[in-house]
């Protein structure tokens, strides 16, 4: 990995994909800066930021949070990031709208290797793996609904790398170990 400056991962997949644990083993592997959506919206509410509290008066509605305030806050995470080596965005984008922005985005980190990974798992696969590690309240149902609207959300984002030819497909319904490797043998390419 000694060719480029730094190591942009855009990591895609489903729920149950086992994407965040992978997204940690690689974060830790390579010194890159974990950035998921989630926590960074979590950690700007909790920290009064400017733009956490504009995102919390739509949290505290129960609205999704507008993409334009998403990207403003992963453009600062992305300018903070204390990593020389790179980062992990975990949980983003989530539509061709936040893809294309994203896109725009990057140009200015021109110093950086990006890749879209995808994490493919079967469905009756994840429906099991949510089911096991799942609260009671999580039905089949629901879970297949979640998957639904993931499918239904973001298949067209993976449509939209794979029409430019970024997007690698890696088989998540593996061992841990397997799954780390081939990523590994990806970004060393």
């Amino acid at each position: 990995m000694t060719h480029h400056c730094s190591t942009g991962i855009i990591f895609l997949g489903p729920p149950g994909s086992g994407k965040g644990t992978q997204a940690q083993l690689l974060a830790e592997s390579y010194e890159l800066s974990h950035i998921s959506t989630g926590d960074i919206l979590r950690r700007s509410i909790v920290e009064k930021t400017p733009l956490g509290l504009q995102a919390q008066n739509y949290v505290e509605r129960g609205e999704l949070v507008p993409d334009q305030l998403l990207l403003d806050l992963i453009n600062e995470a992305l300018q903070n990031n204390n990593s020389p080596s790179g980062w992990i965005l975990d949980g983003f984008p989530r539509t061709v709208v936040q893809a294309s922005f994203l896109d725009e985005l990057l140009k200015k980190f021109s110093q950086t290797s990006v890749y879209v990974v995808n994490l493919e798992v079967p469905e009756d696969v994840l429906l099991e793996r949510l089911l096991l590690r799942g609260r009671q309240d999580d039905t089949a149902e629901i879970i297949r609904r979640r998957l639904e609207v993931y499918h239904n959300q973001t298949a067209p984002v993976l449509d939209y790398y794979q029409s430019k030819g970024e997007l690698h497909r890696v088989n998540g319904d593996r061992q841990l170990e397997e799954i780390t490797s081939s990523l590994k043998e990806l970004i060393a390419a």
